[in-house]
């Protein structure tokens, strides 16, 4: 086959450059004086044509030459950076080719980089090379001095054959084979499980194959089965009742209210509201609601150990494992919403260690903490964008401190450590199933049904996960760590997952018999549990896989973990229908085999057949109860072992660390100290990449009120879109956890990480009571290390006689018990081991979304005189361990915050319900990490004003120590603001509760706008007074520094100046028009009864994701919107019949060849495509709305659109990242002219989604945005908060010039926007949106207006 070889553009902007240098300089001693970088693509022709190449250069748009030149001076290096594997952007270029009508000629296109050197010195032989760790990924990349082979990769080789383990070639001792082989694959069997293996294939009377020892080692795995978890304990000598998973499901059992199914799927399902399902009708194409009961989906998943090894694909496939998982609940389900964590060991920011930070090194092939942070959130964020789940909630926590307490502060002989070297990656969410789907059940199976593997092809990437994720970091080698992570790509998945959804519309006709996820051990765990869940047994064709290897071996094909992978049971009357959806959504799937029915003797067998062996043509062949053996109860023996932790005495230790300061200076040095902890900053770096609207159907993300703060305490969705009704119904998110309490007390650390959830939760007004909250409990631990065995045994049992308690259940979670990382400095020995740590997430139904509290203090100038009231759970308790405080200072403490008031609790919770419908509440936060006085102040960075505070009753006395003890502890409580004139509603709602003396106090008011201060006061006296501006930048230093790091420091040092502008009014809504109007003809509804209603083409092209909620929008103005794929278009659909084409957001192709481009060139390069695009574009009864990735199609097909030469292409933000804000833009057209879409908005100001990496407008010529300016064809310009038009970041997210926020045709029927106004269509759903004025709008908010104008101009 020939090869070409092309060079392509730079691969580095120059900021990207100067920090890979600033980088390497600072971490290595080679000194580097320049950094260059090249794209080089390399095609795999079947035959090579000059017309061939011509296509290949028109895709890539990126081409500046072909071949390799030479190399550079003596102190120069150049090398080439090529991907391991199969490359995501080698999967979706290559699909674009062949979509693009190159598929007979172009087999493969892959891309690399190569990058030069130049350095301050010649070089030498020998040279220290650690600099190239900055350059490459060494999970996913090769790294070589000369160009790649292409033969090497491109050729495929001979498939590598199957290997017989000859247990018994030594017959006196098979059992020592197996262990040698064991130990040599890391495949983690303890040695029952061996002795099992010898006798299992004693029985078969031959020895086993590779193939299957591998299967049985990942289908068995701590990872897969739970092992410790289902184990039966005794501890210190005594026996224990309950292994810890009967502990959890007593929880279940005592409170199954409103769970419809527990611990029996990939996801728990809870009971839900009736709502609306939103989907297209299969045989028309047209969107309808269809009334039913929504039922909520539940999980929350881990993926530790790849994030520790490599951290972008780690994390991003644990997000993508965790999403599949909701969409393989019952006979198919989808995702909503999704959440995330990262717990990791110190920062160590260049530059900017912390105080309390220590460096003890770390295992070699594990990222530092630093690393995880700046790749591992892109990589979780970058597929949930893509795919398109909005990400709502998380949490981010920083811990290394000795084992045992440390009189002295010099650590460095410290050997054993509490911390996260091997990090805690969370990835979970909440999703929605029809509840004729809910359930696996083996009544949908038929006999001979088709076992489907859905999604992307085999690789040789992720083997072994299961397994290797089991192990403590070191005890196995870092070449099988490596081979263990996979890579991701999020827009198969979203194929997939399209597909599914398409089933699940078609009701009771659905094909899907029954589904599960490919997740660790690859198809080989993830068929036999397929099979057997439906009754049977199954027969397999290896081959019949679908493969990008042909040099794979059948345990590679069998085994490896490659992502976005469904495997499915679909009866063959059914195959048909499936096979057109698949189609028609270009996601590919295998046919494997079928199921098997039981023998004579009940028994079911599990069989691989390869048709290409002679030698092995049976790599398995096995009863299926071999791999699935009768539960063997495992013993745990265990000993608890207290630490030795000396008491914490905050005042002394901060004048330990500053001196003899006055009480109020030291004060100011604890908030600024504590401010700084990762756990209790502000978290923004983490949340602004990630996508929080895609849906439309978010109502309460992290960012609070006008200055758009990262306060909130919980996330909140609607059931469904409605159109007509009062539907108020929704879901709720929000997370617990305290693992730095473990260290002083396991139980109080899972009862605090129980309560805080709770306490978060309650922000949300929670239907019924307690028992419809629901928990995900994740538990971390290495049992293994002395004393955590029995301390996760203590923590389990606390929860479930809380939650007992409570009648609060907990129908899913997931356990990692492995979590130590142990390694050697020359010749010392470090071990860093987690504490025990629980994630509680809790998950709700909830009754009234537009209920949901935030931490927004409400101003005096808009609500009148508030009062802030303090509801103090932990009953006059002020315990010090464990807090952020004591963190700082590089202490634990002695005693821990603890709740064992279980009745207080639910008393508290009735108190919420009522308050809730009360009214009475206008801001709430509770008390968390960073202590009473990090409550207040989030409160004030979120409403930008001053408080008083009066600690009378809450601090013991005036005395610093004391006002130090009461602004820092941890415990329970909560903060509320009320109307002065509330007070007595207020404390009514708490009747209930007694309520006990001290229990509720009014603590503080609020004070004007001006006064933008905190003045702390007892009896009466000023203690210290703090300022908001000095307070929030501290609070906002950690995230920034980070920002800093990761994307352009100039972008990341423009947005942490805004804090300190206390006259900034924050965004608002300045409209021209009246949302609730009403201003369609009065046609428009005589169209409906007596015509046909114009029809809108929803266009989707393979990775868009935004097309329900545009789809809705239409609908919503009163036209048909209609889906319509591209591959319908490319068949040949017409799109004569429709008015209008509505191109949605999403990631077309993954915009591997730029954002919009794949989609526009599938346009451009079919010549019947091409010429009905154009002929739409020019009947002059048409429109055309493109959003965000519609708008870059748009904007790069504009050669089909009349007056749209002048239109800019859409390129990288100027921050070098993806962007998810809510910006402000302002409207600004010709009012001389009919406006199709902007009737009526001219001149109005106010919010709307941005989420895009790609939305600075780039004109190709100098002139280009003057004509459009003059023309009139710039409609929206993003502005700053005082309404100017702007380029500052953030207020303009991308950079653009001049602001452009969107373009538009000299006539107005053709708009190109990159923002999103679909995404808030309902009037709820929206991040901040006065009250007052929601309730003025009725059922749709104000963006409602430019599809109700497109109807208007329709007629």
């Amino acid at each position: 086959m020939p090869y070409e070889v092309l060079v392509g553009g730079s691969c580095y902007t120059p900021s990207d450059a100067q920090k890979l240098r600033e980088l390497i300089n600072k971490s290595s001693p080679s000194k580097v004086k320049d950094i260059q970088g090249q794209w080089i693509y390399y095609v795999n022709l079947q035959v090579s044509s000059h017309d061939t190449l011509e296509q290949v250069e028109e895709l890539l748009q990126d081409v500046r030459g072909w071949g390799l030149g030479s190399e550079g001076p003596g102190n120069a290096l150049t090398i080439y950076a090529t991907p391991r594997y199969i490359s995501p952007w080698s999967s979706k270029a290559t699909s674009i080719a062949h979509v693009c009508g190159l598929r007979e000629r172009v087999l493969r296109i892959e891309r690399g980089r190569r990058i030069s050197i130049q350095f301050e010195e010649p070089l030498s032989e020998g040279q220290d090379a650690t600099f190239r760790d900055v350059l490459y990924d060494r999970m996913t990349e090769l790294w070589t001095a000369e160009p790649p082979s292409l033969v090497q990769m491109f050729e495929s080789k001979a498939p590598s054959s199957l290997v017989a383990v000859d247990i018994f070639a030594d017959k006196e001792d098979p059992l020592r084979i197996l262990r040698e082989y064991n130990v040599k694959k890391g495949l983690s069997l303890d040695e029952s499980e061996m002795q099992y293996l010898v006798d299992v294939f004693t029985k078969l009377g031959r020895p086993p194959h590779d193939v299957e020892l591998f299967m049985f080692a990942q289908v068995n795995s701590e990872h897969c089965r739970h092992k410790v978890f289902n184990s039966a304990w005794t501890i210190d000598g005594v026996p224990q009742d309950k292994s810890l998973f009967e502990m959890i499901k007593t929880t279940h059992k005592t409170t199954p209210d409103f769970t419809v199914s527990a611990y029996s799927d990939n996801a728990a399902v809870l009971e839900g509201d009736n709502a609306n399902v939103w989907a297209p009708d299969y045989s028309t194409g047209s969107w309808k609601l269809t009334p039913e009961v929504v039922h909520i989906l539940t999980k929350v998943e881990t993926h530790n150990h790849p994030t520790a090894i490599s951290p972008f694909p780690g994390a991003a496939t644990g997000s993508g494992g965790e999403i599949r998982d909701e969409g393989a609940v019952g006979r198919g389900s989808t995702t909503k919403a999704g959440l995330s964590g990262f717990w990791v060991s110190d920062l160590l920011i260049p530059d900017n260690h912390a105080p309390w930070e220590s460096d003890i090194g770390r295992p070699r092939h594990y990222a530092s903490s630093l690393d995880i942070m700046l790749e591992a959130p892109i990589g979780s964020a970058r597929f949930n964008n893509e795919f398109g789940r909005p990400a709502l909630a998380g949490v981010f926590r920083t811990l290394l401190t000795p084992e045992e307490s440390q009189e002295e502060s010099d650590v460095s002989s410290v050997a054993n450590w509490r911390g996260y070297h091997k990090p805690i990656m969370i990835a979970g969410g909440l999703g929605s199933v029809r509840p004729q789907h809910a359930l696996k059940e083996e009544r949908y199976v038929q006999e001979g049904a088709h076992v489907i593997v859905l999604g992307g092809p085999a690789m040789l990437i992720g083997l072994g996960g299961g397994a290797a994720s089991s192990s403590a970091g070191g005890e196995q080698s870092a070449d099988l760590d490596f081979d263990s992570v996979q890579r991701g790509n999020p827009e198969m998945e979203r194929r997939a997952q399209m597909v599914i959804n398409t089933c699940t519309a078609l009701g009771e006709h659905n094909p899907i018999a029954m589904i599960h996820d490919v997740g660790a051990g690859g198809l080989s765990n993830a068929l036999p549990e397929l099979v057997k869940d439906a009754g049977f047994g199954g027969n397999f064709e290896l081959r019949q896989v679908e493969s990008m290897d042909r040099s794979m071996s059948p345990l590679e094909i069998w085994c490896n973990e490659a992502q976005e992978r469904y495997v499915l049971l679909i009866n063959a009357d059914s195959m048909n229908r499936f096979t057109s959806i698949c189609r028609r959504e270009r996601c590919g799937f295998s046919d494997v085999g079928t199921v098997i029915s039981k023998n004579e003797h009940g028994a079911t067998s599990l069989i691989l057949t390869d048709r290409e062996s002679k030698e092995y043509p049976r790599p398995i062949d096995l009863p299926m109860d071999a791999l699935f053996p009768p539960k063997r109860l495992l013993q745990r023996d265990v000993a608890s072992k207290k630490p030795t932790l000396l008491p914490f005495n905050a005042f002394s230790s901060l004048q330990k660390a500053y001196g003899e300061l006055s009480g109020a200076e030291l004060f100011k040095k604890a908030v600024e100290r504590v401010f700084l902890m990762p756990s209790v900053g502000s978290k923004s770096f983490l949340i602004t990449i990630g996508d929080r609207s895609v849906g439309g159907l978010t109502v309460r993300d992290q960012m609070v009120g006008p200055w758009q703060t990262p306060v909130a305490d919980v996330a909140v969705t609607a059931t469904s879109f409605h159109i007509g009704t009062k539907q108020k119904t929704g879901e709720a998110m929000a997370m617990g956890e305290k693992p730095t309490l473990a260290m002083i007390d396991p139980a109080a650390s899972a009862r605090m990480a129980i309560a805080e959830s709770l306490m978060n939760i309650g922000a949300a007004d929670v239907t019924e009571d307690l028992r419809r909250v629901k928990l995900s409990a994740n538990w971390m631990a290495a049992v293994n290390h002395a004393g955590e065995g029995a301390a996760l045994y203590e923590a389990v049992r606390a929860a479930m006689e809380m939650c007992t308690r409570l009648r609060v259940s907990i129908p899913v979670g997931k356990d990692s018990t492995s979590m130590k990382a142990s390694w050697k400095n020359d010749e010392d020995s470090k071990n860093v081991t987690a504490p025990v740590s629980v994630v509680i997430s809790a998950f709700s139904a909830v009754r009234d979304i537009r209920s949901t509290w935030t931490p927004q203090l409400r101003r005096v100038e808009d609500v009148g005189e508030t009062s802030l009231m303090f509801v103090d759970l932990a009953e006059g308790r002020r315990a010090m361990g464990g807090s952020a405080l004591a963190q700082s200072l590089g202490a634990v403490g002695d005693k821990a915050p603890d709740m064992k008031n279980f009745d207080l609790i639910t008393d508290y919770f009735d108190a919420l319900s009522q308050l809730h419908r009360s009214g009475v509440v206008l801001a709430y936060h509770d008390r968390s990490d960073g202590g009473l006085i990090t409550t207040v102040a989030e409160m004030m960075f979120a409403g930008r004003c001053g408080v008083d505070m009066m600690l009378d009753g809450i601090s013991k006395s005036g005395k610093p120590e004391d006002i130090i003890e009461a602004m820092f502890n941890e415990e329970l409580g909560a903060v509320f603001q009320i109307r002065t004139e509330d007070e007595i509603n207020f404390k009514r709602c708490f009747a209930t509760c007694g309520p006990p003396p001290g229990l509720i106090r009014k603590f503080g008011v609020v004070r004007s706008t001006s006064k933008q201060s905190l003045n702390i006061r007892h009896a009466g006296m000023t203690f210290a007074t703090l300022d908001r501006t000095e307070m929030q930048q501290w609070w906002s230093k950690t995230s920034y520094e980070m920002q800093k790091i990761r994307d352009n420091s100039a972008c990341a040092e423009s947005e942490f100046g805004t804090i300190s502008d206390s006259a900034d009014p924050g965004i608002t809504y300045k409209l021209s028009y009246s949302p609730a109007e009403n201003i369609l003809p009065i046609t428009s509804s005589i169209t409906g009864f007596f015509g046909r209603i114009p029809r809108v083409a929803i266009l989707r092209e393979q990775g868009v994701n935004g097309h329900a909620e545009l789809a809705y929008a239409f609908k919503a103005a009163g036209f048909e919107p209609i889906d319509v794929h591209m591959t319908d278009v490319l068949d040949g659909r017409s799109l004569a019949d429709f008015t209008g084409l509505a191109c949605p957001g999403g990631f077309s192709y993954g915009d591997v060849l730029g954002a919009g481009q794949g989609w526009a060139k599938s346009i451009l390069m079919h010549d019947n495509t091409r010429r009905e695009f154009a002929a739409f574009f020019k009947r002059p009864d048409t429109f055309a709305l493109g959003v965000c990735n519609g708008c870059q199609m748009l904007t790069r097909i504009k050669e089909l659109i009349p007056g749209a030469q002048d239109w800019p292409n859409f390129v990288d933000n100027t921050s070098q990242q993806f962007e998810a804000r809510y910006s402000m833009v302002k409207v600004q057209v010709d009012k001389s002219k009919p406006s199709v879409f902007f009737h009526g908005m001219n001149g109005s100001e106010l919010p709307i989604v941005v989420s895009h990496g790609e939305g600075r407008a780039k004109f190709g010529s100098p002139n280009s945005l003057q004509t459009l300016t003059e023309s009139g064809m710039v409609p929206l310009r993003y502005v700053d908060n005082r309404g100017n038009v702007t380029e500052q970041y953030p207020y303009n997210p991308n950079g653009s010039p001049m602001g452009v926020a969107g373009v538009a045709s000299p006539d107005g029927r053709v708009v190109a926007m990159m923002p999103h106004p679909e995404r808030t269509i309902m009037a709820d759903i929206t991040s901040y949106a006065p009250p007052e004025d929601v309730e003025e709008w009725g059922e749709f908010g104000p963006w409602l207006r430019m599809f109700r104008s497109a109807r208007r101009w329709v007629g």
